[in-house]
Parts: structure tokens; sequence; C-alpha cells
């Protein structure tokens, strides 16, 4: 890459890195006595890898190719990610003992609160906020490093935002899916208010108006269909509760044991 944000470059070792780490990690489940790892989280895993690289590889020297990585980083590869299931993988392969010690720090009160949808929203469209209404966006255009952290926040921003809405990995209990629903709505609206700031030239970016407006319809569209995968995602994840679990008034809630599966 190149221009000021040639910085990027070095950070494509990190979808390498994470696409063979988990290849690794699901070819070891075909040892015999292992249940074997699903194809279909191994291809899922590997285009939210692949989105993540030509995010990467895609000059970002406009606010047009911003607004491209913006979607592909933050929300296009982190549903990818999680759909391919990476925390329960991990938890298959590392040694038992390590594995219970995940499940507990996952049960802590603090890892409730940052993996709560309302948590991953704020980190997202807050985050998307500060960097168009601020001078934040015009900085990353002279300093690489920061525009590395940039994206490295929307990546996970935007993984905490897809688990929390819709990732099968084990994790911290999460609201019921009408919350969920309602917090991508929000997101939804988040987006297409900040498109239609940006299409009216309201925003902190020095650009011509017609690349503004070229941005702001990207963003409208795309981070659309970005959502209503997410949404999809979430009512193919979704599990309800049988009637025989169903807390009532002489029978509280039990707290299922965690069970670990592809």
């Amino acid at each position: 890459m190149t221009g000021a944000h040639g910085g990027v470059g070095p950070l494509l070792l990190v979808p390498m890195a994470l696409f063979w780490g988990y290849l690794a990690a699901a070819l070891r489940q075909r040892d015999p006595g292992r249940a074997g790892w699903s194809h279909w989280r191994t291809a899922s895993f590997g285009v939210g890898t692949a989105l993540l690289a030509v995010a990467l590889l895609r000059p970002a020297h406009d606010l047009v190719g911003h607004v491209w990585q913006h979607l592909l980083v933050g929300m296009l590869a982190p549903l990818g990610l999680v759909l391919g299931a990476p925390g329960t993988l991990a938890l298959r392969t590392v040694p038992p003992r390590v594995g219970r010690a995940a499940l507990r720090l996952l049960r802590h009160p603090v890892a409730a609160v940052a993996t709560h949808p309302v948590t991953g929203l704020l980190l997202t469209a807050g985050g998307l906020y500060l960097l168009h209404l601020t001078p934040l966006y015009r900085a990353t255009l002279t300093h690489p490093g920061l525009h590395a952290v940039v994206l490295l926040h929307f990546l996970a921003a935007g993984y905490v935002f897809s688990w929390a809405i819709a990732g099968p990995d084990p994790g911290p209990h999460r609201p019921g899916v009408p919350l969920r629903l309602v917090v991508l709505g929000l997101s939804v609206a988040a987006h297409a208010t900040l498109a239609q700031l940006m299409y009216a030239g309201l925003v902190d970016v020095a650009a011509p108006a017609d690349r503004l407006r070229t941005a702001a319809t990207l963003m409208y569209y795309v981070g659309d269909l970005a959502e209503i995968l997410l949404a999809l995602a979430l009512l193919a994840t979704w599990r309800p509760t049988p009637r025989r679990d169903r807390p009532t008034p002489d029978r509280p809630e039990r707290r299922p044991r965690a069970v670990v599966r592809a």
C-alpha cells in the first residue's frame, strides 16, 4: 500500500495468522477419538479472514476507500469470523484445565458487561461518529499508525457486536432475542443517520461533494446489507428454550452446564 496508509501493510499478517492457526486447530479435530469440525464453520472463518485481507489490501487514500475498509473490517469480516466459532474450536483444542479456566473467566461480571449488545453498539457506532465528526479522520490520513489503531478498533468492536447479536461461541449470559433485535435496529438507525449526515456534508471530512455522496451511499446500502446478514445469522443460530426448561413460579431457572460443540 502507498501513501499515508502504507503502515497498514504489516497488518496483513493478522488475517494470515488467524486463518492458519484456525485451520491447524480444525485439522486436529480429525484425529481419532475426536468428533471432527464443521466444514461450514471453517469456510465461514476463511471468508472472514479473506474479507479482512481484501480490506487491508484496498487503498484507503480517500473517503470512499476508507468507507469500504470500515464496512469490510468492522462489519462483514467480523460476522464471518464469529460464525466460524473460533472460541469453541479453541476450547476443544486446549487442555481441559485451560478450557475450564477460560469459561470461569467468561462468567465474570466484567466479561458480561464487555460483551453486552449495548456495549458492542456503543463501540461500533460511537467509534464511527467519533471518527467522522471530529478531526480524527483527518489525523489518520497523515499518521499511518493511528489509522492502523482505528482499524483494529473497528475489527474488535465489530467482532464483539457480531458475537453479542448472533455468536455461537460460549460466553457470558446474553439478553434475549427481542432485546438483541432492538439493539440491531438501533445500529441500523445509527449507520443510516451517519450516512445522511455524510451525504449532506455535515461531517469533519475534507472531501469533494461527489465523493462524500458516494461514500454515504456505500455506508447506507452496504451497511444495511451487513445488518441484514447479521439478523439472518441471529435467526439461524437462535435456539428457543424448550418448554420443559422454562422457569415457572414453583420451579426456578436452572443454569445449564457449558457444553462445547462444533
